[in-house]
Formats: C-alpha cells, sequence, structure tokens
C-alpha cells in the first residue's frame, strides 16, 4: 500500500461512521441526480435508520423528498403507531398506499395462505407512476437473502418496475449511474453495506426510538410451518393450531402473516445487540415465512417490481 504524503495516520473513520458516511453520500448523489424521489417508510428499524440518515444529509434544511408505505392491512399495529408519531414530530409528508383498497375494488385477490407481502408489488408500481417518483430509497441490506446481495446500489427497474438482475451497471469509486428512460426509475439502498448487527449498534450509538415490538414482550402466538406467528384477523391460527402466551420480540416486521417472533429476554438495545451478534441465522432466515417459499421467493418477487 503507497503511504499518502502528509497523511495523519491516526486519523481514520470509525466502522459505524464510514458507514454513515456512505449512506449520506447515496442520499445526497440521489437527491441532486434525480427530480422525484421518494423514500419507503414502515415504521420499521431499517426505514428510522435510512430517516434518520436523511435527515443528517439534509439538515438544517428540510428534507427534500417525502416518504411512501404500501399498507398491507396486515401490519402491526405498534408499528404504524410509530410510523405516525414519527412523521408528526418530523413534519413530514406521507403517501400511503392500501393494498386493502386494491383488494376491495377486484384487482388484487387474496392468497390461500393470507399473507399479503407479495401483493404489495402492484400498488408499489402503480403509486411510483402516478406520483411519477423517479428514484425510491429502500432499506434492502445485502446481508439479509441471496437476492438482495445481487443488488447494485442504484438498481434500475424498467417501466414496470422489474428487475433484471442480469444488468447491473458497475459501481466502482462510488460512483452511481442513475440514468433511466422516461418510465423507469431506479431503486436506491443507503444500507446496502450494512449488517443487522451494524444497524443496531447505530441504533444505540445515535439513541433511535424504536417501536417496543423489536424488544421482548408477551404476545399471544401460534406455531405455523416452524414459526412464531402473531394470531390476528388475517387469518390465524386456523383450525387445530393453538396459541399459547410466549415472552418473543421480533427481528424484522412486516404483515403479520409471515413475521416470525423468536423466544427471547432481550428488553434493551445492548441486550438485542448481543443476541444478534452471537446468532448465526439471517433476520429474514429467521422470521420471513414468505421467503421460504421457494429458493429464488425473494428473487421472483423483486422481478415482478417487489422491494
Amino acid at each position: 500500500m503507497t503511504a499518502v504524503v502528509g497523511a495523519d495516520p491516526s486519523y481514520a473513520l470509525a466502522h459505524l461512521d464510514l458507514l454513515e458516511s456512505e449512506a449520506v453520500h447515496i442520499f445526497r448523489e440521489a437527491a441532486g441526480e434525480f427530480e422525484r424521489p421518494v423514500l419507503l417508510f414502515s415504521g420499521g428499524k431499517d426505514s428510522l435508520v435510512m430517516l434518520h440518515l436523511a435527515l443528517k444529509a439534509f439538515t438544517p434544511a428540510p428534507q427534500p423528498f417525502p416518504l411512501l408505505h404500501v399498507d398491507t392491512g396486515h401490519n402491526f399495529p405498534e408499528v404504524l403507531d410509530h410510523r405516525d408519531r414519527t412523521v408528526a414530530r418530523h413534519r413530514l409528508r406521507l403517501h400511503i398506499v392500501s393494498v386493502q383498497d386494491y383488494i376491495d375494488r377486484g384487482e388484487l385477490r387474496e392468497r390461500p395462505d393470507g399473507t399479503r407481502n407479495p401483493l404489495q408489488s402492484v400498488p408499489l408500481t402503480e403509486a411510483i407512476r402516478n406520483e411519477r417518483f423517479d428514484a425510491v430509497f429502500g432499506g434492502g441490506r445485502r446481508d439479509e437473502e441471496k437476492a438482495r446481495a445481487k443488488e447494485r446500489i442504484f438498481s434500475l427497474r424498467d417501466e414496470f418496475s422489474q428487475w433484471d438482475p442480469r444488468h447491473q451497471r458497475p459501481e466502482l469509486w462510488q460512483l452511481y449511474n442513475g440514468r433511466h428512460s422516461p418510465g423507469e426509475h431506479v431503486r436506491v439502498f443507503p444500507l446496502s453495506n450494512w449488517t443487522e448487527l451494524d444497524v443496531w449498534q447505530y441504533i444505540a450509538r445515535e439513541r433511535i426510538d424504536l417501536p417496543e415490538i423489536y424488544f421482548a414482550h408477551r404476545r399471544e402466538l401460534f406455531r405455523r410451518g416452524g414459526m412464531w406467528l402473531a394470531a390476528g384477523s388475517w387469518g390465524g391460527p386456523e383450525e387445530g393450531e393453538k396459541t399459547e402466551r410466549r415472552r418473543v420480540r421480533y427481528r424484522t416486521v412486516g404483515d403479520m402473516s409471515c413475521s416470525g417472533a423468536i423466544d427471547s429476554d432481550a428488553a434493551t438495545v445492548n441486550a438485542v445487540i448481543a443476541e444478534i451478534a452471537a446468532s448465526r441465522i439471517t433476520e429474514r432466515g429467521a422470521t420471513r415465512a414468505d421467503d421460504k417459499l421457494s429458493e429464488a421467493a425473494m428473487e421472483d418477487r423483486k422481478r415482478e417490481g417487489y422491494f
């Protein structure tokens, strides 16, 4: 390695500072390159970290783009409450697209398994097209799942919001290519190089407020497909599935029908960090039923427009 003349060897950014700097750079690059960006925001931990970084990137100016949430109708109430409080506190603009509205109009049909996560693609695609969003920030990370590991930080989508993993653009020296034709848009992933542990360590350092669902609590659950799922109006439990009250927490939250809880006593951020550091299973691999439908479940959904 060639030494830089005059450089101070004692000056080096810490790991979290490097990740934060990269994410802030990505937000600023996208805001400068695109006309109508939007940030996907559900109130979950990754979207809360993204929002925190976006606010840092543009302070003291107001955030230059709105938020968007595709509400499946089966989201955890405490997460939605946290979403709304956060939006109100920062005086942000939030677009909400409802999967239930599409079902009521007959444009989507309920799945036999009750999960609505795969049904988000059409409402998301139409919201992007109707609002003419040309860049969509998402909290996907490469450590979550192998299809997400294939994504570039700036990932092109065609006019149907579809993704072709064979046509990925090179991203050398943090140079991002946002070129797109009319009707196309770019998905932008500021947290691509973060891990679940990085996210939680950053939450601890920045004291980011999270929904209580991420910490150990008592909840009524039932067992299905090797996972503990929350009882609710979405269709569980079915006949023969018994509920029991357990002390659990959630590593990732989405549709109640496919987000599994884990047994846990981790009631603080530091306790969660210790738990994750000892885990050898990714958060989606451990707790997301929609990723277990097939070996390529996530990639198939992404090809259809899912985030």
